[in-house]
């Protein structure tokens, strides 16, 4: 198996086996980190959450889509040193409207069958961060690199 195949089948497997994200959003020079219940897209290319568009997070990505996002498995405990992953995603977030929005948010109900009241009010965005790069750290230090090519 190529690196650039282990790595996307490692994020694969965080992705499916955690349920929430911390997203990083700024706005004026000032960062804002919040979690988020996500799911991501089968080729990881993007990464889906719901949230109130009254939220500083939402107001936040929509005077500026860059965002991060942080997904781990840590336990907190010292075995986290050896054991835990994290991976950080970076990219572009927008609001999604139309058609697909339907086709998307059956995919995050899939991942989150409680929110389901939460994610279909209407005063909820769902939004899409478009991934650029994702980078994951695992044994504490060991940094590798995933590039998106559009």
């Amino acid at each position: 198996m190529e690196k650039g195949e282990k790595i996307n089948a490692a994020v694969r497997d965080l992705f499916s086996s955690q349920s929430l994200a911390v997203l990083s959003t700024q706005q004026q020079g000032r960062p804002y980190a919040s979690l988020v219940a996500f799911v991501a897209s089968n080729d990881l290319r993007y990464i889906y959450f719901v949230t109130p568009k009254t939220t500083r997070k939402f107001a936040n990505l929509t005077a500026n889509p860059s965002v991060a996002f942080i997904v781990n498995n840590s336990i907190n405990q010292a075995s986290d040193f050896h054991q835990a992953i994290a991976v950080t995603g970076v990219g572009e977030a927008e609001e999604i409207s139309g058609p697909q929005r339907k086709r998307i948010l059956k995919h995050y109900l899939e991942k989150h069958p409680y929110l389901e009241e939460f994610a279909k009010s209407p005063t909820c965005g769902l939004v899409c961060v478009t991934v650029r790069s994702y980078y994951m750290v695992k044994n504490f230090q060991n940094v590798m690199e995933l590039h998106l090519s559009k």
